[in-house]
């Protein structure tokens, strides 16, 4: 399975595109829904009124044709086949437009006028229907029953032969059991609402369009400040990493120059001392000497010397017993080996630690208070120390104390990030998600460092009481 990895710029471009894409899809579907829903509330009103148009128009031409008629059908009796054939007359000569007309049907169905088309006139049409199944004859005869009313269906235009839809008004003359009726053609109103609808689709694509060339826009320009801001923290962070990479290499001279000094000055002088006393001895031995024995012993108290010496240097870089009996032990003794060497007042302070720091958490706490013993030897000029190591419901906290000179003002208002030790022990601690706190004045300096709780292990073989936590790191 191929997993992409993704860089710094390109996270930051989807973070900032991905909603931005997701608001204009929100944004162009909510847009088309409501103009869709408004135009078609448009287009609906629309064709509600010119249907209304066109049914007033059907209204007038069938008052029309009443009144044509409406002398020989008051004063005519029911089967009176003159007055019947007189308003037949009438209807078939009352056309108007190129496709007006007025048409007549018994109740039984048959056809009694149809000036435009002659072929329906004496045939019986019940059960005529348009070819999308929608009655016509039997419908037209229920609403003459019934007094008057509308029906659409499809018919052919006489003007062009050609099938549209059609409305038609009817009314009943019930004592003759006639349906009179006229009807317009409604395929302009649907073109006009094709025409509305075509319009509001175009009137969408152009919107679309629109928010489509402002989205590219836009992705452009987040793209181009991605590209800028990604070279610009890519050029900080080189920048950074040099810089960093700089005080690496120059904690490491600065090591191999204070291992160097130490060997240099005492191994190596010690060592001197051993060689001259062993060749001393050797000398007096050849010579039967009785002083070669104290040459001797001299030699031994140098080797011994030089034992130990090599055994605080390995201290200094890794002491075993901060792996052995855990920083409790360790910070003891190096407070312990600081007041012997300098002869500064030391108080050391402490609960019962039961190794429960984690081992990256040990190693820092332990150099920044070594760090912080070295600054205090060589800058405070302090005569008495006090270091505190514990454990709290929030994690570990050591302070160190001294009242020497404190720092100078400069050096104070910049904490930890002046100097390359105080921004070792910064780093150390910020590396921990901790915080190092410096506070300094004339009667002395505090450097307080705390981890936070994520740094403290849970203890093995069982669950402490909340005593016991707080009281061990």
């Amino acid at each position: 399975m191929i997993r992409l990895q993704m860089n710094y710029g390109q996270k930051l471009f989807l973070t900032a595109t991905l909603p931005l894409v997701l608001a204009v899809v929100t944004i162009s579907v909510l847009v088309t829904l409501q103009s869709r829903q408004m135009a078609e509330q448009e287009i609906h009103t629309l064709e509600e009124k010119l249907i209304a148009a066109k049914r007033d128009e059907l209204k007038n031409y069938l008052s029309l044709a009443r009144t044509a008629i409406i002398n020989i059908y008051g004063r005519a009796a029911p089967d009176d086949e003159e007055a019947k054939l007189a308003v037949t007359q009438i209807l078939a000569g009352m056309l108007y437009g190129q496709d007006g007309y007025f048409f007549v049907y018994d109740y039984d169905g048959n056809n009694l006028v149809s000036p435009r088309y002659t072929q329906l006139i004496g045939r019986n049409w019940t059960g005529m229907e348009d070819p999308n199944g929608t009655p016509i004859t039997d419908e037209l005869i229920r609403i003459a029953r019934t007094g008057s009313g509308y029906h659409g269906y499809e018919w052919t235009k006489p003007s062009t032969g050609e099938r549209a839809q059609m409305v038609t008004y009817v009314i009943g003359l019930q004592d003759w059991r006639w349906v009179i009726g006229t009807g317009v053609f409604v395929d302009d109103v649907i073109a006009a609402v094709s025409s509305a609808r075509a319009t509001v689709e175009s009137r969408i694509q152009r919107t679309f369009l629109y928010i489509g060339g402002l989205t590219m826009a836009a992705l452009l320009l987040v793209f181009t400040s991605g590209m800028f801001i990604n070279l610009r923290e890519r050029r900080a962070a080189d920048a950074k990493l040099k810089k960093l990479t700089q005080r690496v290499f120059d904690a490491q001279e600065e090591e191999r120059s204070r291992v160097a000094r130490e060997l240099h000055d005492g191994i190596s002088q010690i060592l001197v001392g051993v060689r001259y006393a062993l060749d001393s001895a050797r000398r007096r031995f050849a010579s039967d000497d009785a002083r070669a024995g104290e040459t001797l012993d001299r030699g031994i108290a140098h080797l011994s010397g030089a034992i130990h010496e090599v055994r605080r240097i390995s201290r200094d870089l890794r002491p075993g017993v901060l792996d052995d009996l855990g920083l409790g032990p360790a910070l003891k003794s190096l407070v312990e080996d600081f007041g012997h060497r300098t002869g500064i007042k030391t108080e050391f302070s402490t609960v019962p630690f039961r190794n429960r720091l984690d081992d990256d958490a040990k190693t820092a706490l332990y150099r920044v208070a070594q760090e912080a013993l070295t600054n205090i030897e060589r800058h405070a000029g302090a005569s008495r120390i006090s270091v505190d190591i514990r454990g709290h419901k929030n994690g570990a906290t050591l302070r160190i104390s001294d009242n020497g000179r404190g720092l100078d003002q400069d050096r104070a208002a910049a904490s930890p990030s002046s100097g390359l030790g105080l921004r070792n022990m910064q780093e150390r601690i910020e590396q921990l998600a901790g915080t190092l706190r410096i506070l300094s004045s004339r009667s002395g300096t505090v450097i307080e460092a705390n981890v936070p709780l994520a740094h403290i292990l849970q203890p093995e073989g069982g669950t402490e009481s909340p005593k016991q936590t707080q009281a061990s790191a």
